[in-house]
Formats: structure tokens, C-alpha cells, sequence
């Protein structure tokens, strides 16, 4: 081939280089190669007589049952469903403190959620089993240790949940108020039977992810001593695991959480799912 100035120019060919999509594959290769590297590096060192040894006790597994179902677990399930009640009513008051247009009322919102979102759920257990009979002597809170679980769980929980259904109430169209006010609907009313409702149906999956949290939170309960009766998961499993001096009842502990937060997760991202196909 010749140029304009008749001049022979030799073809070069192009060199190509891999794709985006030759890069992706080859990309995730090499993470697919690495973790199986990694997996049976850890087979082959693991020492697993040691381990089944110190965790998979088949004797001390079998003495746990069934208080670990009917006693720890279900206890458990109490403080959990308990805390969660007292968090999503005091959330749902938050929220619309933080809506309100009286500006005391969105200041102290904004003050709770705040400090109780920055404080850990442990201080909350300790003030809770400490602070307040101390500043308040002779006082009983209601349902002895089960209403103490569900005030801490329930005032961590709010703080959280306030956020969620305060986002959730923004995100319903404000069409949806004003077609309520032109139907006679109070202010009050129109939020209660019209703007509340769907903005459940937008906050639903959230919730079920803070109940998840509060499953796994309710180990905090040993702090505020319970009886023999009043133990949960976590403190059922350290107590046996002290006694035999032997982890098998941690890890049988651990699974029975598993047994309730892997439903949970999934029912959670089933629902994620559904709300995004519904937005589509």
C-alpha cells in the first residue's frame, strides 16, 4: 500500500487485547482459583481431631436437649418479639415526632435517635439493670427480667426503626394525603388508615432485618442476671460450656440461632425481591 506521497507503508496488524467481558471471566477465575486454594489450605492444616474434640461432642450435644429448644431458644424468642414490639411502637411515635411540624418535638426525635443509635446495645442492657434502680429505688419495671429485655431491645431498636418508617412515610406520593384530605380525611386520620399502611408495604423488609439484629442482640440479657429459667440462647450455651469445660455447647447454641436468622434472611430478601419487581 502507498501513501499520498507514493511512499510504500507497510500494513502493521492491530493487536487486540482481551475484552471487557473476556476481563470479567477471566477475573473471576482467578477469585474462584484463590478461594478454593484458600479452602483446602485450610482443610489440610486444621487440625480436626482437636476440633471435634472441643466442639462436636455427640454425648454432650444430646444432654442439651430439649432445654435448649424449649427452655433457651424460647426464651430467646420472648426478648426478641418482646423488644421488637416496644421498638416498632416507640419508633412509629418517633417518626411522626420527627414529621411534626412543632419544632420541640423533631428536635427531641432527632436528640433520641441520635444517642441511642451512638451508644452500644450493651450500655443500654447495663443502664437499664443498673442506672435506673439506682435513680429510681423501690421502682420495679414491669415483667421483672422479660419487660427489662424488652425496654432495652425496644429502646435500641426504636431509634433505628424510626429512621426506617420515617423514610418509609416520605417515600408514599404526597398525592396519596392530598386525595385523602379532598375526601374529608383529618390530618391524623389520613395518616393512619392511608399514608401508614403503605408505607409498611416500603419498610417491611427493613423491619424483618432489624428483627434479625435483635434476635442475635437478646445475648445481651446476661448482663441483667436471669435465673436458671430465664436463660437464652448464649447464656445456656457458656453455662453447660463451663460446666463440661467443653465448647460442643457454644456451637450447638450458635446453630439454633441459625435455625431462626437463616429463615429470617431469607424471607427478608425474598420480600426485597418482590418490592423491587413491584417498582419495575
Amino acid at each position: 500500500m502507498t501513501d499520498t506521497t507514493g511512499a510504500d507503508v507497510e500494513l502493521q496488524p492491530k493487536k487486540k487485547g482481551l475484552t471487557r467481558r473476556q476481563k470479567r471471566s477471566l477475573s473471576r477465575g482467578i477469585q474462584y482459583v484463590v478461594f478454593v486454594a484458600a479452602v483446602i489450605a485450610f482443610a489440610v492444616a486444621a487440625d480436626w481431631d482437636r476440633l471435634q474434640n472441643q466442639f462436636a461432642q455427640k454425648a454432650i450435644a444430646e444432654q442439651m436437649f430439649p432445654e435448649v429448644i424449649t427452655l433457651a431458644l424460647k426464651n430467646t424468642v420472648l426478648y426478641t418479639v418482646s423488644g421488637f414490639a416496644v421498638g416498632l411502637v416507640l419508633g412509629m411515635v418517633i417518626a411522626l415526632m420527627r414529621l411534626s411540624s412543632v419544632g420541640p418535638y423533631r428536635w427531641l426525635a432527632g436528640v433520641y435517635i441520635e444517642i441511642f443509635r451512638g451508644l452500644p446495645a450493651l450500655l443500654i442492657f447495663i443502664f437499664i439493670g443498673v442506672a435506673v434502680p439506682l435513680a429510681f429505688p423501690g421502682t420495679e419495671i414491669p415483667g421483672g427480667t422479660y419487660g427489662k429485655v424488652a425496654l432495652a431491645l425496644g429502646l435500641v431498636a426504636a431509634a433505628y426503626m424510626a429512621e426506617t418508617i420515617r423514610a418509609g412515610i416520605q417515600a408514599v406520593p404526597k398525592g396519596q394525603m392530598e386525595a385523602a384530605r379532598s375526601l374529608g380525611f383529618s390530618p391524623a386520620r389520613a395518616m393512619i388508615s392511608i399514608i401508614i399502611p403503605q408505607a409498611f408495604r416500603i419498610i417491611l423488609p427493613p423491619l424483618t432485618n432489624e428483627l434479625v439484629l435483635l434476635f442475635k442482640d437478646s445475648s445481651l440479657v446476661l448482663f441483667l442476671g436471669v435465673t436458671l429459667e430465664e436463660r437464652e440462647l448464649s447464656k445456656f450455651g457458656r453455662d453447660l460450656a463451663s460446666q463440661t469445660a467443653n465448647s460442643t455447647p457454644i456451637l450447638v447454641a450458635g446453630l439454633c440461632y441459625l435455625l431462626v436468622t437463616i429463615p429470617l434472611g431469607f424471607v427478608v430478601r425474598r420480600m426485597e425481591a418482590k418490592a423491587q419487581e413491584a417498582v419495575k
